[in-house]
């Protein structure tokens, strides 16, 4: 677990990424994957529109945020996802 400064609740982008590269190895049950911006479902065997849901779950549950379909939508590679859960840290989930 990260640890977070007393009164900051966000993470950089580096510390989302290494958190997220731990959701991605415990939903694809792979230990040596490692993501980087550029990383997309065509990357990975067997990221099917399942895995891509229960992706997004684990992410909301692991980052305690909550998406919203347009956003969720919206996300083409795991650049976009880091921006994204970078961008609603400390908004209400």
């Amino acid at each position: 677990m990260l640890s977070v400064r007393e009164g900051d609740t966000s993470m950089n982008k580096e510390e989302i990424t290494g958190k997220l590269t731990s959701v991605f190895q415990k939903i694809f049950e792979e230990n040596d994957i490692t993501i980087n911006r550029e990383m997309s479902a065509g990357d990975i065997a067997n990221w099917d529109s399942l895995r891509h849901i229960q992706l997004i779950s684990a992410v909301e549950t692991d980052f305690g945020i909550k998406f919203k379909l347009r956003e969720v939508v919206s996300i083409k590679n795991v650049g976009d996802l880091i921006d994204l859960i970078h961008a609603k840290q400390g908004m209400p989930a």
